[in-house]
């Protein structure tokens, strides 16, 4: 049957990444399978990604998610500088969620960096689907 508006809705499309030199992405691969599972487009851009490439890669790619994955415990500072790569391109305004090892007291200062969603490692991927779903397509 056609018409109606039955038609699916294009995905959400969804862009993660790995910023600085922190060399552990299962989490972020296991993240990406689950946004998969649940009908976004996503695309991973691997690890040691500079500010400056995520920026790039987000407007390129019309990216509605920008999601980092962070193991570090360097994500104030990398967030400062993707926060400003993205402001510097007029991307301010998209979705931008943070994951990994984030300290709960941290959380205050990643959202005054502009980050709209922390998610700290254990967080169920169906809390994380559902935020980006309430958020970019509500």
């Amino acid at each position: 049957m056609s018409g109606g508006g039955n038609e699916a809705a294009a995905p959400i499309r969804v862009l993660i990444a790995k910023p600085g030199l922190d060399g552990h992405d299962v989490g972020a691969k296991v993240v990406c399978r689950a946004l998969l599972d649940a009908g976004m487009q996503v695309v991973y851009t691997g690890l040691r990604q500079s500010p400056e490439e995520i920026a790039e890669a987000a407007e390129r790619l019309d990216a509605e998610v920008i999601g980092l994955s962070v193991m570090s415990g360097a994500h104030l500072p990398l967030c400062r500088k993707v926060g400003a790569e993205l402001r510097a391109r007029n991307l301010a305004e998209r979705l931008w969620i943070v994951g990994g090892v984030i300290p709960a007291g941290d959380e205050a200062a990643l959202r005054e960096l502009g980050v709209d969603g922390v998610f700290p490692i254990g967080t169920p991927f169906e809390e994380i689907v559902r935020f980006i779903r309430e958020r970019v397509r509500p």
